[in-house]
Formats: structure tokens, C-alpha cells, sequence
């Protein structure tokens, strides 16, 4: 098996969610916005918490708020598609959605938490979960201990341009936050009912990279919340969609110009920060949970 990867490296490197810097002394982060003279006003960040219970249910909030999106954003085909999270609680362990329900129906009390052997326990929905989900995002969060969340779809941009095995090229500024962290994997063993489909494609994600483009498959994206996976799927599928029209243009004579490599790093230097793609997402889950009612909190 082989796979691609953009290897000039980032600076930033995600990191779970209890080592990470708190927000306000990360100058990186900071960096993004402007507040007041005296430097009172500050961009927040991650939040952290001191009860593991409390931090179980912001986890499941924000994952339903996560799958919430994907609906809105047409994410769903039928039963596929998963995000996981690993639990705060008890170690070994993560939450997953439900098997067949609607990404855009889902609550935080649908959610279902699994072992390490992917069998529903207590504490969560009493629901199956997808197999093939399992498969996947068993061996990610296995080989990747840093990782917090995994998210994977089969978005019709992204699926579209994984049928040409390659990374999207920096044609924009925002394929720039994934400039240094995108790998390919080239293969396709099919509907990954099997540990050695999910162990190959934790092996094509590696050690580093946030962002994993599955050959004739689709997406799959990792972070140090569920916040930061769901923004890059959205991130990385509409760079797939801005790279699938530029090559209908090039395709036309229309000339692409690339993004220096230079001025591509300085950009991921910026944004590549875990604090960055978690706030991202926030206008996201706020207005779904406003869509909701509340409800998905629920």
C-alpha cells in the first residue's frame, strides 16, 4: 500500500485537549483578533474543566451540535458516515453515533458510548453503532493517543476528488490550513469491515497530520475536540470543491496559480492552532443549537 503526503511541516502539531496551553497564553492565537488597548479583551478558546462529568456532557453537546451540521451540510448517505470522541470518564473509551439515525435528528443523549472492543456500555444510548465506523476510527484513535476526535463522511466533494489519489493543491488561502498536514492514502480495501482496512488508513493518516483524503472513499479528519475535526471535514470539502471547479477551469485553458510555498507555511503558522479550528466552528454550533431549540443539548 502507498500513500501521498504534502510533507513540508507545520509549525503547530495538534495535542489533546488537557495539554494544550490554555488560550490566553497561546500568542499564536491571539494573534488572530484584536481587542482592547490595555489587552483586557482576549479571544477565547478551548475551555477546560475540572470535573470530568461536566466535561462528558460538554463533549456530548458539542458532538451533537458537530453531527447537527454535518446534517445541514448534506453529509449524510443513508447509514454512513461517524464521528467518535473519546470519553473524559473512563479511559479505552469513546463515544459514537448511533446506527441509521438522521445526522440532523441526533442529541447529545443519543450518543452512544463503546469500549475498546467497540461493544456498547452503560452511560450512553442503549443503540448499535456502525461496524465499519468502528473499524476506522478504533485503529485512528489506537495509533493516534493524541487525537480527541475523528470524524469521517462520505461528502460528495470530498469522495469526488478522492477519486483522483492526490491532495488538494494551496489554490486558496484556506487549503492553506492544511498545508504540511494532509496525507493520501492510495488504496481502497472497501467497506472496512475488518481491523486491517481501519489499521491501514491510521497508517496513511501518520503521526502528525489532522487531514487524511481516502482514495474512491472520502475524508477523514482528526482534532483535539469534536469542534476542531467537524470545522477541518467542512474545511477540507469545500477545498475539495474549490479544486474540483479550478480543474474544470484549467481544464479550459484557465491558467491555476499556486500559492508559494513560503506565503502557504506563513498562513498554516496562523492557523494551525487547536484553539483556532475549536473556535472556527463555534458560530456553527451556536446556530444550531439555536435551530434546535436547545434540543440537541438534550
Amino acid at each position: 500500500m502507498s500513500t501521498t503526503t504534502i510533507t513540508q511541516p507545520a509549525r503547530h502539531t495538534i495535542v489533546a485537549e488537557d495539554t494544550i496551553p490554555p488560550a490566553e497564553n497561546s500568542p499564536v492565537f491571539q494573534a488572530l483578533a484584536r481587542g482592547d488597548q490595555h489587552g483586557k479583551l482576549k479571544l477565547r478558546g478551548i475551555p477546560s474543566f475540572d470535573d470530568p462529568y461536566a466535561k462528558r456532557q460538554w463533549v456530548r453537546e458539542h458532538m451533537a451540535g458537530a453531527f447537527r451540521f454535518f446534517g445541514k451540510q448534506g453529509y449524510g448517505e443513508g447509514v454512513s458516515g461517524h464521528i467518535s470522541v473519546r470519553d473524559p470518564v473512563l479511559p479505552g473509551h469513546f463515544w459514537m453515533n448511533p446506527f441509521a439515525k438522521h445526522f440532523s435528528l441526533i442529541k447529545a443523549s443519543d450518543l452512544v458510548l463503546v469500549d475498546a472492543n467497540g461493544y456498547v456500555v452503560e452511560g450512553g444510548n442503549q443503540a448499535i453503532i456502525n461496524e465499519a465506523g468502528f473499524m476506522i476510527h478504533s485503529e485512528v484513535h489506537r495509533a493516534r493517543p493524541e487525537v480527541m476526535a475523528v470524524a469521517h463522511t462520505h461528502g460528495v466533494y470530498g469522495k469526488t476528488w478522492s477519486a483522483f489519489g492526490k491532495p488538494i493543491e494551496m489554490i486558496t488561502q484556506d487549503a492553506c490550513n492544511f498545508y504540511g498536514k494532509l496525507s493520501v492514502y492510495e488504496e481502497h480495501g472497501g467497506i472496512a469491515l475488518a481491523q486491517d482496512e481501519g489499521k491501514a488508513i491510521a497508517n496513511a493518516l501518520g503521526k502528525d497530520n489532522i487531514a487524511c483524503i481516502l482514495q474512491n472513499h472520502g475524508l477523514i479528519t482528526v482534532g483535539s475536540t469534536v469542534d476542531e475535526a467537524a470545522f477541518l471535514f467542512y474545511s477540507l470539502d469545500k477545498a475539495c470543491h474549490s479544486q474540483l471547479m479550478a480543474e474544470g477551469a484549467a481544464a479550459n485553458g484557465v491558467p491555476k496559480k499556486i500559492i508559494q510555498d513560503d506565503v502557504a507555511q506563513f498562513t498554516a503558522n496562523s492557523v494551525q492552532d487547536p484553539h483556532n479550528f475549536y473556535l472556527e466552528f463555534q458560530p456553527e454550533f451556536e446556530l444550531v443549537v439555536e435551530e434546535s431549540g436547545g434540543r440537541l443539548l438534550q
